[in-house]
């Protein structure tokens, strides 16, 4: 046969290749196409671009179905993001939401399924990413997407104490909701607290003075001087209950200063400042008056905050027109309106008789040095035989009042 004969079967045969070629290729992208694709649907077989030896996957290497929950547009919110694969395991797992943060999570031992550890949050599209291997060990990809619903009434907190801040060895963490917690244990268990010693403490639930819903945590014991104390409230995406959810979460630091305790004899008018087990300076003041309702609370107060100069009228605290003036070195111990501050006025009575309306009245010299002293945290422990009662846990900060055994039983994990 002549040279030229031999041309058109070479060029046959190279047309042939290529069309072979292109057609495995669309073979490929057809199976990713059908095999990923519908994992936006949060159930599919995901496959990779690999070259297929038959039409028929060996028993090995059939392709991983991938499920992810939950799925679809405007789901419920607060529920954990949860992915599981047969026929293979997982490799890793990325749920991303519109702005870029990751949902962490952890995957099972056998690497059959991944859950996210927080919860997905209200009004949030989100991305989920599933790497996975087949028995035969071909690595393969799969996505899928869904968003949740908005909350449709959502739940703030007010915190104390404030980051950055130093306070006393009685200081609470306390936290205070705008709305009522009906699901409280799952609230405490997003409620984390690190301290640079191991503290030992509890959570315990009550109603503030405001009415309002209210956690507070105190160690079992006053706090050691120095010790750091760090608070992280993972509640975006916790349901308060009716209350609604919580769309953020929270956090504050704070260092624990010096041991200062306010030692209040109200038989003997009298208010030792002791710091680090040292009495540093004694003071005559006068408490509230016996026999009705100006008599003062008694058992341990906290340092709520120093109020400096303020105006003082007695009806805001239920005692008709007994007084209005302007007070200097004011400091909150209750909500219900026990300070310790300056009283000048009742200047013939201090160290001597209890007549004020139920505040801890000193001296105006001795007023400005104790204000300088002490700091929000430091105990009031205040003793008297005639007074209106103990000082309530949601009445300032009256947790110390209880034992360790019923501060623990307020817990919701308990």
């Amino acid at each position: 046969m002549s040279r030229s004969s031999h041309i058109p079967v070479r060029i046959h045969a190279r047309i042939h290749a290529r069309i072979h070629a292109r057609f495995r290729a669309r073979f490929r992208a057809a199976a990713v196409a059908v095999l990923v694709a519908p994992l936006a649907a949060c159930s599919s077989s995901a496959s990779s671009g690999a070259p297929a030896a038959s039409a028929t996957p060996s028993p090995d290497d059939r392709p991983v179905t991938v499920s992810v929950t939950p799925t679809g547009e405007q789901v419920p919110a607060g529920e954990p993001v949860r992915v599981t694969v047969s026929g293979g395991r997982l490799t890793s797992v990325t749920v991303t939401d519109a702005e870029g943060h990751r949902l962490a999570g952890k995957a099972a031992a056998d690497g059959r399924s991944w859950v996210s550890d927080r919860n997905a949050v209200p009004g949030t599209a989100y991305e989920v990413t599933a790497a996975t291997r087949s028995a035969g060990g071909t690595a393969r990809n799969a996505r899928a997407a869904f968003t949740t619903a908005k909350a449709d009434k959502v739940n703030k907190v007010d915190w104390r104490p404030g980051t950055g801040t130093t306070v006393g060895v009685a200081q609470p963490i306390s936290l205070v909701f705008d709305h009522p917690v009906k699901n409280r244990a799952e609230v405490e268990k997003q409620l984390r607290i690190t301290t640079s010693n191991d503290t030992e403490g509890s959570w315990g639930w009550m109603r503030d003075w405001s009415g309002r819903d209210r956690v507070d945590w105190r160690p079992r014991t006053y706090w050691k001087p120095g010790t750091k104390v760090t608070l992280k409230a993972e509640l975006n995406g916790t349901d308060s209950g009716p209350g609604g959810w919580f769309v953020r979460d929270y956090t504050t630091a704070f260092t624990i200063g010096d041991e200062q305790i306010a030692k209040v004899d109200l038989d003997r008018h009298q208010l030792a400042l002791v710091r680090d087990g040292e009495t540093i300076r004694r003071i005559p003041v006068s408490g509230g008056t016996p026999g009705g309702d100006k008599r003062s609370w008694r058992g341990t107060a906290v340092l709520m905050s120093k109020e400096g100069t303020i105006n003082m009228n007695s009806e805001t605290v239920g005692l008709a027109d007994a007084y209005d003036k302007m007070v200097d070195h004011s400091m909150r111990l209750t909500w219900s309106g026990m300070y310790a501050h300056a009283a000048p006025w009742n200047a013939r009575h201090l160290g001597r008789a209890n007549r004020s309306s139920g505040c801890i009245g000193m001296s105006d010299a001795d007023a400005a040095w104790f204000y300088g002293q002490v700091r929000p945290g430091d105990p009031f422990e205040i003793t008297g035989k005639d007074t209106k009662g103990v000082v309530a846990p949601g009445n300032g900060f009256g947790a110390w009042n209880l034992s360790w055994a019923e501060w623990q039983r307020m817990s919701a994990l308990r």
